[in-house]
């Protein structure tokens, strides 16, 4: 370890122990702290327990549901049926997540600016991710599948090569002859 990252077992700064305990972080080569100590809970809706699930809905919703009233966001670019969007979803729950970190009391005061702006780069995405497709009704959009979409014949092909320059076919050297 550095010296500007002492190991917590060797320091008698209570505030270096504390902070790297809230933290998590006890070498630099383990940056997965938990979050929690700020107030903030970054859910992988991926992998999102079923048993969690309730709560991190209900704690969303209520977020989003202050979120859209406060900044006045219109039903165009959040609708009613956020929540059947999947990208809606990801997004508002990353920005829900940088929202509580960033209005916690452990914040150095650069959280509230920060958060407007990540909110100003995140508000184009939005109106992308959700297009104004159900103010009149949820509508459904049409779910992507990948079942025998891939030919698996032509991406093996493919992907027996490393593709370093952009217009070698296949089986081709990577390299350009010169004539």
């Amino acid at each position: 370890m550095s010296n500007y990252y002492p190991d917590p077992a060797s320091t008698d700064d209570p505030d270096a122990l504390l902070g790297d305990d809230l933290a998590g972080i006890y070498d630099l080569g383990n940056r997965r702290g938990d979050s929690r100590p700020l107030g903030a809970y970054v859910i992988n809706w991926r992998t999102l327990d079923p048993d969690d699930a309730p709560m991190a809905w209900r704690m969303l919703r209520a977020w989003v549901e202050w979120f859209t009233v406060r900044y006045n966001i219109p039903i165009s670019t959040i609708p009613t049926c956020w929540w059947q969007h999947g990208q809606l979803v990801e997004e508002l729950s990353a920005l829900h997540t940088a929202h509580t970190a960033s209005y916690d009391d452990a914040d150095t005061g650069y959280g509230p600016i920060s958060w407007h702006e990540r909110l100003t780069q995140a508000l184009p995405r939005l109106t992308r991710a959700y297009g104004g497709g159900c103010t009149n009704g949820h509508h459904d959009l049409t779910t992507r599948n990948w079942d025998g979409a891939t030919d698996e014949t032509a991406w093996t092909a493919w992907t027996s090569q490393a593709h370093a320059h952009r217009d070698t076919p296949p089986g081709a050297s990577p390299r350009k002859e010169t004539q």
